[in-house]
């Protein structure tokens, strides 16, 4: 159970869009991911949360092989891609071909919060921005809390800050944090004098506690923790952008985070695809293979249909993005619940091809795991993080009735 499958992806996937620096950069990634990433990845997708569960060698080695520069100019120190979304998108769809956990820490680690900083000013950059591309600091994006995740408003976010002796003094509790568990500092957003805003804030910092990691049904490698705040002083100049902008500054984030999501959703799915091909190629039952039967032929060709889809729709709103449209609608939305959407549909199917090995984390009599069981846990809560799926519906609805039609 452990063997990896044959790529199916080039035998029905003819890439007409990808720029070739996304195609150059794809490689690199899959070499990554094939050397270093699936022979690991039965443990990335079973540990048990704690804090020494952090990938560290995987980490440094994504730091090290520069994917932490895909989504920013040289100015930054970045790569100075023409494509940055398209590249951190394949990025993301061949990190969770092997681990979704793995590739939400790359998202929330380098893309959330890395976008968030590039409101900030030189000094913030170069305090926060810097180390968070060469992986000398863990970085965190801090946006959901006990009773506020879809729906931000400045009613609703209750984490606050209030000047005070040329600080602001931040107080609040914030949940699901991805990273928090190892985290240097986290992109945090709260209400400043009845405005959404956003600040980058030091884990490190008197009055700050950082809950134990969360136990989840799946992306176990990825760990996340609940954040208190009390009495932080955290100085005016962590404040990006202005007062007021914080929610704007999350959106531009999210805006890539949902494509990078949908991205994702569609490795998984290319993933449990390959695992079911391979494994109904061998498998009889009733005296033939299971690739023999046709309800399964049949099922495969609707899923591989939908597989392209999905695919076509993350690097179509990759492609708007990188050629200037900030918030690329409806694509990015429609990218983001289909792609999750297809892998939760594939990965339910693949569990089935495999039966009961489809349902077993870890087999006793000889310690194997089994990747469609890992991937069906993985692939539910992409469905609900960066923006419920019934948002981007939402948002979907919005472009074909108006805003007038939504309540």
């Amino acid at each position: 159970m452990n063997d990896s499958p044959d790529r199916l992806q080039e035998r029905l996937y003819h890439d007409w869009l990808l720029p070739d620096e996304a195609r150059e950069v794809r490689a690199q990634v899959r070499r990554f991911v094939d050397d270093e990433v699936l022979p690991v990845a039965g443990e990335l997708n079973t540990v048990v949360e704690h804090r020494n569960a952090f990938p560290w060698q995987l980490f440094k080695r994504m730091a090290e092989l520069d994917l932490f520069r895909i989504p920013f100019d040289s100015a930054s120190w970045g790569r100075g891609l023409r494509y940055p979304l398209s590249c951190a998108t394949v990025t993301m769809e061949e990190l969770s071909y092997a681990s979704d956990g793995l590739a939400t820490i790359y998202d929330d680690h380098c893309v959330l919060p890395g976008i968030a900083l590039l409101h900030g000013t030189q000094p913030v950059r170069t305090a926060y921005l810097k180390p968070l591309i060469d992986g000398s600091k863990v970085a965190c994006m801090a946006i959901t809390e006990p009773d506020a995740g879809s729906d931000l408003r400045v009613d609703t976010v209750l984490t606050r800050a209030t000047s005070s002796d040329g600080f602001f003094k931040l107080n609040g509790h914030k949940r699901f944090i991805t990273n928090a568990p190892v985290g240097d500092f986290a992109t945090t957003l709260c209400g400043i004098e009845g405005q959404l805003s956003m600040l980058v804030v030091d884990l490190h910092a008197e009055g700050v506690t950082v809950g134990a990691p969360d136990i989840k049904t799946g992306n176990k490698v990825q760990l996340t923790a609940d954040v208190w705040f009390e009495d932080v002083a955290v100085p005016p100049e962590s404040l990006l952008g202005e007062p007021g902008e914080g929610l704007r500054i999350a959106l531009q984030a999210l805006a890539w985070g949902r494509v990078l999501v949908g991205g994702s959703g569609v490795g998984m799915a290319q993933a449990a695809f390959d695992e079911s091909v391979s494994y109904m190629q061998k498998r009889a039952a009733f005296g033939r293979k299971l690739a023999d039967m046709q309800h399964w032929q049949f099922r495969l060709a609707e899923r591989a249909t939908q597989i392209c889809l999905a695919r076509e729709l993350c690097y179509k709103a990759a492609l708007r993005h990188d050629e200037g449209e900030e918030f690329p609608e409806p694509e990015t939305a429609m990218a983001k619940y289909y792609g999750t959407e297809v892998a939760g549909d594939m990965a339910r199917d693949a569990v089935q091809v495999f039966g009961g090995l489809g349902f077993i984390t870890r087999l006793g009599a000889d310690g194997s795991t089994c990747r469609v069981e890992q991937i069906y846990r993985d692939c539910k809560v992409a469905e609900i993080y960066e923006g419920t799926n019934e948002i981007q519906k939402r948002a979907v609805a919005r472009r074909i009735f108006g805003r007038g039609f939504l309540h």
